[in-house]
Protein backbone atom coordinates (compact mmCIF):
# COMPACT_ATOMS: atom_id res chain seq x y z
CA UNK A 1 0.00 0.00 0.00
CA UNK A 2 1.17 3.54 -0.98
CA UNK A 3 1.80 6.00 1.63
CA UNK A 4 -1.07 8.16 1.52
CA UNK A 5 0.21 12.11 1.59
CA UNK A 6 -1.64 14.46 2.90
CA UNK A 7 -1.32 18.23 2.44
CA UNK A 8 -2.81 20.49 5.26
CA UNK A 9 -4.15 23.85 4.15
CA UNK A 10 -5.48 24.69 7.91
CA UNK A 11 -5.79 28.48 8.05
CA UNK A 12 -3.79 29.13 5.59
CA UNK A 13 -6.58 30.34 3.97
CA UNK A 14 -6.67 32.99 6.45
CA UNK A 15 -10.88 33.07 6.15
CA UNK A 16 -10.49 33.54 2.30
CA UNK A 17 -12.80 31.45 0.24
CA UNK A 18 -10.88 32.21 -2.75
CA UNK A 19 -7.62 31.55 -1.18
CA UNK A 20 -8.80 27.96 -0.22
CA UNK A 21 -9.70 27.67 -3.49
CA UNK A 22 -6.43 28.47 -4.42
CA UNK A 23 -5.18 25.92 -2.32
CA UNK A 24 -7.02 22.86 -4.17
CA UNK A 25 -6.11 24.10 -7.35
CA UNK A 26 -2.02 24.26 -6.53
CA UNK A 27 -1.79 20.98 -4.51
CA UNK A 28 -3.92 19.15 -6.95
CA UNK A 29 -0.84 19.57 -9.51
CA UNK A 30 1.74 18.28 -6.39
CA UNK A 31 1.04 14.69 -6.47
CA UNK A 32 -0.41 14.65 -2.67
CA UNK A 33 -3.73 12.14 -1.98
CA UNK A 34 -5.19 14.60 -0.04
CA UNK A 35 -5.77 17.71 1.16
CA UNK A 36 -7.00 18.80 5.07
CA UNK A 37 -8.70 22.14 6.20
CA UNK A 38 -9.94 22.85 10.11
CA UNK A 39 -13.56 22.83 10.57
CA UNK A 40 -14.00 25.75 13.04
CA UNK A 41 -17.28 26.70 13.97
CA UNK A 42 -16.18 29.19 17.05
CA UNK A 43 -19.48 29.28 19.09
CA UNK A 44 -19.35 25.16 19.42
CA UNK A 45 -15.47 24.92 20.73
CA UNK A 46 -14.57 28.07 21.98
CA UNK A 47 -15.09 31.07 23.89
CA UNK A 48 -13.50 35.02 24.59
CA UNK A 49 -11.46 33.32 27.24
CA UNK A 50 -9.41 31.28 24.70
CA UNK A 51 -5.58 32.57 24.91
CA UNK A 52 -3.58 32.83 21.87
CA UNK A 53 -0.86 30.11 21.24
CA UNK A 54 0.90 32.78 19.38
CA UNK A 55 0.15 36.62 19.03
CA UNK A 56 0.22 36.44 15.37
CA UNK A 57 -2.67 38.25 14.69
CA UNK A 58 -3.08 41.98 14.79
CA UNK A 59 -6.71 42.04 13.52
CA UNK A 60 -8.52 39.63 16.33
CA UNK A 61 -8.58 40.75 19.52
CA UNK A 62 -9.01 37.61 21.14
CA UNK A 63 -8.81 33.74 19.87
CA UNK A 64 -12.28 33.26 19.44
CA UNK A 65 -12.49 36.40 16.94
CA UNK A 66 -10.14 34.59 14.69
CA UNK A 67 -11.95 31.00 14.57
CA UNK A 68 -14.73 32.86 13.78
CA UNK A 69 -13.26 34.75 10.64
CA UNK A 70 -11.80 31.24 9.84
CA UNK A 71 -15.47 30.03 9.18
CA UNK A 72 -17.21 28.85 6.63
CA UNK A 73 -20.38 28.44 5.66
CA UNK A 74 -22.01 24.92 4.98
CA UNK A 75 -22.41 25.97 1.13
CA UNK A 76 -19.36 26.71 1.39
CA UNK A 77 -17.52 23.93 2.91
CA UNK A 78 -19.57 22.06 0.14
CA UNK A 79 -18.18 23.88 -2.57
CA UNK A 80 -14.90 23.32 -1.30
CA UNK A 81 -15.25 19.38 -1.13
CA UNK A 82 -16.65 19.79 -4.56
CA UNK A 83 -13.46 20.96 -5.52
CA UNK A 84 -11.59 18.38 -4.11
CA UNK A 85 -13.73 16.08 -5.99
CA UNK A 86 -13.53 17.53 -9.28
CA UNK A 87 -9.43 18.04 -8.64
CA UNK A 88 -8.72 14.20 -7.52
CA UNK A 89 -7.72 14.77 -4.04
CA UNK A 90 -9.28 13.58 -0.90
CA UNK A 91 -10.81 16.29 1.12
CA UNK A 92 -10.00 15.54 4.97
CA UNK A 93 -10.68 18.34 7.93
CA UNK A 94 -10.13 18.04 11.34
CA UNK A 95 -13.56 18.73 13.69
CA UNK A 96 -13.02 20.69 16.68
CA UNK A 97 -16.45 20.24 17.95
CA UNK A 98 -19.51 17.97 17.60
CA UNK A 99 -21.28 20.49 15.77
CA UNK A 100 -18.41 20.71 13.22
CA UNK A 101 -18.88 16.47 12.77
CA UNK A 102 -22.11 17.18 12.47
CA UNK A 103 -21.26 19.85 9.36
CA UNK A 104 -18.78 17.10 7.72
CA UNK A 105 -20.97 14.53 8.25
CA UNK A 106 -23.46 16.39 5.88
CA UNK A 107 -20.74 16.15 2.86
CA UNK A 108 -20.08 12.39 2.94
CA UNK A 109 -16.41 12.75 4.28
CA UNK A 110 -14.75 9.38 3.99
CA UNK A 111 -12.31 9.59 7.27
CA UNK A 112 -11.87 12.36 9.66
CA UNK A 113 -8.85 13.51 10.94
CA UNK A 114 -8.50 14.28 15.29
CA UNK A 115 -5.95 17.27 15.81
CA UNK A 116 -3.56 16.89 18.68
CA UNK A 117 -5.38 18.93 21.26
CA UNK A 118 -8.92 16.63 20.87
CA UNK A 119 -7.21 13.47 21.61
CA UNK A 120 -8.26 13.59 25.29
CA UNK A 121 -12.05 14.71 24.22
CA UNK A 122 -13.73 11.77 24.43
CA UNK A 123 -17.17 14.03 23.63
CA UNK A 124 -15.55 14.31 20.27
CA UNK A 125 -14.79 10.42 20.55
CA UNK A 126 -17.73 9.47 20.91
CA UNK A 127 -19.39 11.60 18.08
CA UNK A 128 -16.74 10.92 15.27
CA UNK A 129 -17.45 6.98 16.72
CA UNK A 130 -21.06 7.28 16.04
CA UNK A 131 -20.44 8.56 12.81
CA UNK A 132 -18.74 4.58 11.36
CA UNK A 133 -15.62 6.61 9.70
CA UNK A 134 -12.15 5.77 9.78
CA UNK A 135 -9.83 7.95 12.60
CA UNK A 136 -6.40 9.78 11.74
CA UNK A 137 -5.10 10.55 15.28
CA UNK A 138 -2.50 13.20 15.48
CA UNK A 139 -1.03 12.42 19.19
CA UNK A 140 1.20 15.50 19.39
CA UNK A 141 0.39 16.69 22.70
CA UNK A 142 -0.11 13.24 24.23
CA UNK A 143 1.40 11.12 26.48
CA UNK A 144 1.43 7.02 25.59
CA UNK A 145 -0.87 6.56 28.74
CA UNK A 146 -3.06 9.36 27.04
CA UNK A 147 -2.90 7.23 23.82
CA UNK A 148 -3.58 4.06 25.64
CA UNK A 149 -7.03 4.85 27.22
CA UNK A 150 -7.80 6.73 23.71
CA UNK A 151 -7.30 3.33 21.49
CA UNK A 152 -8.72 1.79 24.02
CA UNK A 153 -11.86 3.55 24.04
CA UNK A 154 -11.58 3.47 20.23
CA UNK A 155 -11.64 -0.08 20.00
CA UNK A 156 -14.50 -0.55 21.97
CA UNK A 157 -16.51 1.15 19.52
CA UNK A 158 -15.00 -1.33 16.55
CA UNK A 159 -13.72 2.46 15.34
CA UNK A 160 -11.07 2.36 12.45
CA UNK A 161 -8.55 4.15 13.27
CA UNK A 162 -4.65 5.46 12.21
CA UNK A 163 -1.97 7.37 14.79
CA UNK A 164 0.77 10.22 13.16
CA UNK A 165 3.68 10.50 15.55
CA UNK A 166 3.69 14.10 15.51
CA UNK A 167 5.29 17.00 17.84
CA UNK A 168 2.93 19.94 18.94
CA UNK A 169 6.01 22.88 18.34
CA UNK A 170 6.10 25.36 15.54
CA UNK A 171 8.52 24.98 13.88
CA UNK A 172 9.67 21.34 15.34
CA UNK A 173 13.56 21.26 15.79
CA UNK A 174 15.20 17.65 14.75
CA UNK A 175 15.73 17.24 18.54
CA UNK A 176 11.78 17.26 19.16
CA UNK A 177 10.87 15.01 15.56
CA UNK A 178 10.25 11.98 17.78
CA UNK A 179 11.16 9.31 14.86
CA UNK A 180 12.00 6.87 16.84
CA UNK A 181 8.12 6.58 18.12
CA UNK A 182 6.98 5.45 14.33
CA UNK A 183 8.42 2.01 15.21
CA UNK A 184 7.26 2.52 19.10
CA UNK A 185 3.40 3.21 18.20
CA UNK A 186 3.51 0.60 15.48
CA UNK A 187 4.58 -2.34 18.09
CA UNK A 188 2.54 -0.75 20.85
CA UNK A 189 -1.10 -0.65 18.59
CA UNK A 190 -0.73 -2.35 15.68
CA UNK A 191 -2.41 -0.17 13.72
CA UNK A 192 -1.21 2.07 10.84
CA UNK A 193 1.18 4.64 11.82
CA UNK A 194 2.20 8.13 10.38
CA UNK A 195 3.85 11.24 10.78
CA UNK A 196 2.65 15.05 10.73
CA UNK A 197 5.41 16.92 10.24
CA UNK A 198 5.59 20.89 11.18
CA UNK A 199 9.24 20.88 11.05
CA UNK A 200 9.23 23.05 7.94
CA UNK A 201 11.35 20.33 6.06
CA UNK A 202 11.46 17.95 3.47
CA UNK A 203 14.22 15.54 4.76
CA UNK A 204 11.79 15.25 8.01
CA UNK A 205 8.68 13.45 6.24
CA UNK A 206 11.35 11.37 3.91
CA UNK A 207 13.16 10.11 7.25
CA UNK A 208 9.77 9.13 8.52
CA UNK A 209 9.06 6.95 5.21
CA UNK A 210 11.98 5.24 5.35
CA UNK A 211 11.56 4.09 8.93
CA UNK A 212 7.67 2.59 8.00
CA UNK A 213 5.57 5.79 7.88
CA UNK A 214 2.46 5.02 6.32
CA UNK A 215 0.71 8.38 6.04
CA UNK A 216 2.34 11.52 5.66
CA UNK A 217 0.76 15.34 6.93
CA UNK A 218 2.13 18.60 6.64
CA UNK A 219 1.14 22.23 6.50
CA UNK A 220 1.17 23.61 3.23
CA UNK A 221 1.35 27.34 2.24
CA UNK A 222 2.33 29.91 -1.16
CA UNK A 223 4.92 31.95 0.79
CA UNK A 224 6.59 31.45 3.92
CA UNK A 225 6.16 35.42 4.71
CA UNK A 226 2.45 35.23 4.14
CA UNK A 227 0.28 35.40 7.41
CA UNK A 228 -1.03 33.04 9.98
CA UNK A 229 0.04 30.93 13.01
CA UNK A 230 1.75 27.82 10.97
CA UNK A 231 3.29 29.57 8.08
CA UNK A 232 6.83 28.95 9.61
CA UNK A 233 5.82 25.37 10.26
CA UNK A 234 4.71 24.81 6.16
CA UNK A 235 6.09 23.67 3.10
CA UNK A 236 5.83 25.35 -0.01
CA UNK A 237 4.25 23.96 -2.76
CA UNK A 238 6.78 22.90 -5.19
CA UNK A 239 8.71 22.09 -1.93
CA UNK A 240 5.69 19.89 -1.46
CA UNK A 241 5.92 18.73 -5.49
CA UNK A 242 9.86 18.06 -4.69
CA UNK A 243 8.23 15.86 -1.58
CA UNK A 244 6.31 13.85 -3.28
CA UNK A 245 8.04 12.85 -6.01
CA UNK A 246 10.62 11.92 -3.37
CA UNK A 247 8.21 9.58 -1.20
CA UNK A 248 6.94 7.81 -4.59
CA UNK A 249 10.66 7.06 -5.61
CA UNK A 250 11.75 5.35 -1.81
CA UNK A 251 8.32 3.37 -2.50
CA UNK A 252 9.92 2.24 -5.30
CA UNK A 253 12.96 1.03 -4.19
CA UNK A 254 11.12 -0.21 -1.14
CA UNK A 255 9.34 -2.15 -3.11
CA UNK A 256 12.27 -3.61 -4.94
CA UNK A 257 15.23 -5.01 -2.83
CA UNK A 258 18.04 -5.74 -4.24
CA UNK A 259 19.73 -9.23 -4.06
CA UNK A 260 23.90 -8.54 -3.22
CA UNK A 261 24.08 -12.77 -3.70
CA UNK A 262 23.30 -11.84 -7.47
CA UNK A 263 25.77 -9.75 -9.27
CA UNK A 264 24.90 -11.11 -12.74
CA UNK A 265 23.39 -8.41 -14.15
CA UNK A 266 27.02 -6.77 -13.46
CA UNK A 267 28.91 -8.68 -16.00
CA UNK A 268 29.89 -6.67 -18.66
CA UNK A 269 30.34 -3.60 -16.41
CA UNK A 270 32.88 -6.33 -14.27
CA UNK A 271 34.63 -6.63 -17.51
CA UNK A 272 35.36 -3.09 -18.04
CA UNK A 273 36.10 -1.77 -14.73
CA UNK A 274 37.73 -4.50 -12.99
CA UNK A 275 41.54 -4.88 -13.35
CA UNK A 276 44.34 -7.62 -14.57
CA UNK A 277 47.64 -7.44 -12.82
CA UNK A 278 50.58 -5.58 -15.03
CA UNK A 279 54.14 -4.97 -14.40
CA UNK A 280 55.35 -1.19 -13.51
CA UNK A 281 58.55 -0.88 -14.63
CA UNK A 282 61.00 -3.16 -17.19
CA UNK A 283 61.69 -6.36 -15.69
CA UNK A 284 64.09 -9.30 -17.35
CA UNK A 285 63.81 -12.77 -17.75
CA UNK A 286 64.00 -14.86 -14.28
CA UNK A 287 63.26 -11.95 -12.20
CA UNK A 288 61.39 -12.80 -8.86
CA UNK A 289 58.39 -10.69 -8.27
CA UNK A 290 57.32 -8.40 -5.31
CA UNK A 291 54.47 -6.37 -4.78
CA UNK A 292 56.17 -3.22 -5.85
CA UNK A 293 56.48 -4.50 -9.19
CA UNK A 294 52.67 -4.88 -9.47
CA UNK A 295 50.04 -2.61 -11.14
CA UNK A 296 46.58 -3.08 -11.77
CA UNK A 297 44.64 -1.69 -15.39
CA UNK A 298 41.72 -2.30 -17.17
CA UNK A 299 40.24 -4.33 -18.00
CA UNK A 300 39.68 -7.58 -16.56
CA UNK A 301 40.44 -10.66 -18.47
CA UNK A 302 43.63 -9.48 -19.50
CA UNK A 303 45.65 -11.86 -17.60
CA UNK A 304 46.16 -12.91 -13.75
CA UNK A 305 42.92 -10.66 -12.02
CA UNK A 306 43.86 -8.35 -9.72
CA UNK A 307 42.46 -10.26 -7.05
CA UNK A 308 45.01 -13.22 -7.19
CA UNK A 309 48.30 -10.84 -6.95
CA UNK A 310 49.36 -12.69 -3.83
CA UNK A 311 49.91 -15.80 -6.16
CA UNK A 312 52.37 -13.85 -8.72
CA UNK A 313 54.32 -12.70 -5.57
CA UNK A 314 57.66 -15.08 -5.31
CA UNK A 315 57.26 -16.25 -9.09
CA UNK A 316 59.72 -15.78 -11.15
CA UNK A 317 58.90 -14.50 -15.25
CA UNK A 318 59.85 -16.19 -17.74
CA UNK A 319 60.81 -13.35 -20.07
CA UNK A 320 61.98 -9.81 -19.79
CA UNK A 321 59.00 -7.37 -19.47
CA UNK A 322 58.16 -3.86 -20.68
CA UNK A 323 56.48 -1.20 -18.22
CA UNK A 324 52.65 -1.68 -17.78
CA UNK A 325 52.81 -4.77 -19.74
CA UNK A 326 49.80 -7.48 -18.27
CA UNK A 327 51.34 -10.64 -16.51
CA UNK A 328 49.64 -14.10 -17.79
CA UNK A 329 50.07 -17.13 -16.52
CA UNK A 330 52.28 -18.24 -19.64
CA UNK A 331 54.85 -15.70 -17.93
CA UNK A 332 55.53 -17.00 -14.71
CA UNK A 333 57.78 -20.26 -13.63
CA UNK A 334 55.49 -22.52 -11.95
Amino acid sequence: MSVKIIAEIGQAHNGSLGMAHAYIDALSKTGVNAVKFQTHIAEAESSIYEPFRVQFSKQDTTRYEYWKRMEFTNEQWKGLKEHCDEKGVEFISSPFSNAAVDLLEKLDVKCFKVGSGEVTNFLLLERLAQTSKPLIISSGMSSLEELDKTVDFLKSRQVEFSILQCTTSYPTKPEQYGLNMIAELKGRYDVPIGFSDHSSKLETSIAAVTLGAEIIEFHAVFNKEMFGPDVSSSLTIEEIRTLTNAIRNIEIATANPVNKNDNTSFKELKAIFEKSLAVNKDLSTGHVLTFSDLEAKKPANKGISATNFKDVIGKTITRGMKQWEFLTKQDLNE
